[in-house]
């Protein structure tokens, strides 16, 4: 496997999480097959989940682990071919990421849109450089437009916790005072399509996600319908598509809170974390039992943990 940046990287989703819920029993039972294999963790923005399960699936499978804050502790990476590099830019991206591949065995990179140009965001740049430019496998961390480990580890826990066979499943904007990507959000709705749900979405007008995401999934603007007979909701903010990186204003009463709550089927609450308390979503519902965030961050381990796995297996 060379590479893990979205749902159509592998083969079957129903499999790939019977064999990561069987890691989670026994998370050390491959502890030998990273031995003397590097992972290189390069990060462009903050990372709590992201970083720390990926560490711990890497050392659960023997390998050493290197991280770097590549805004913070390396070179300024230009991008462009044919640039004359005689401004901010010192390290191009053909050599920088071919001196990693030679430090590292496996690679995973984190990396953020602009929020400001929607057709270089959507075109994954950055993402797609090092892929082009690397001789080893890369994991996204997440890219400008997809989480897939996020959306990976989501899915083992709504099959951890679902009584229905079919069980209707929210995605619904919740405020947030700072422009954030769509990419959760996209990464989400790729991989429920491939699961068995009923998958809707919940979004204040203005803040359609693209089509090619949201392709035959009801959108309800109306939260409290969207929210009926719902057995999980998924809450998440994302800047506008369409007024590309726009927040919105007075929609403050998007919150997820216990009232509305009380509409769904005894739903669970489902977040990627972090979380802003009071503003996405209200104390009694985070703290309640029905939150199982804290149980998606687990997860998000045993995900990354079966990616490396396949990596190092080539694929088996």
């Amino acid at each position: 496997m060379k590479k893990f940046t979205s749902v159509t990287d592998i083969d079957n989703v129903e499999d790939w999480v019977r064999k990561a819920l069987e890691i989670k029993k026994n998370p050390l039972v491959n502890n030998k097959i990273g031995a003397n294999k590097t992972i290189g963790l390069l990060f462009f923005n903050p990372s709590l989940r992201t970083r720390m399960s990926t560490q711990k699936a890497a050392q659960n499978l023997g390998m050493n682990v290197m991280v770097m804050n590549l805004n913070t502790d390396g070179w300024k990476i230009e991008l462009e071919d044919g640039t004359v590099m005689n401004q901010g830019s010192q390290e191009h991206i053909k050599e920088a990421a071919a001196v990693i591949s030679q430090y590292c065995d496996v690679i995973g990179l984190r990396t953020f849109p602009s929020l400001k140009d929607r057709e270089k965001d959507y075109a994954d740049d950055v993402l797609n450089k090092f892929l082009s430019n690397i001789s080893v496998p890369l994991i996204s961390l997440e890219s400008a437009i997809l989480h897939p480990l996020q959306s990976f580890a989501d899915v083992i826990t709504i099959t951890e916790n679902k009584i229905l066979k079919r069980p209707k499943v929210v995605l619904t904007w919740a405020p947030h005072p700072k422009a954030l990507p769509q990419a959760v959000a996209n990464s989400f709705l790729e991989w429920m399509r491939k699961t068995e749900v009923e998958v809707v979405i919940a979004n204040p007008l203005g803040f359609n996600l693209a089509a090619e995401y949201t392709r035959n999934c009801k959108v309800y603007h109306k939260q409290e319908e969207a929210f009926e007979n719902a057995d999980f909701i998924y809450a998440k903010n994302w800047s506008s598509y369409d007024d590309y990186g726009a927040i919105g204003k007075n929609l403050d009463h998007w919150m997820v809170d216990e009232a509305k709550m009380s509409l769904t089927n005894n739903a669970k609450f489902m977040h990627c974390l972090p979380v802003r308390r009071n503003v996405v979503v209200s104390d009694a519902v985070l703290d309640s039992k029905a939150s199982l965030v804290i149980e998606q961050a687990n997860n998000r381990t045993y995900a990354v943990q079966m990616v490396l796995q396949k990596m190092l297996k080539n694929g088996q």
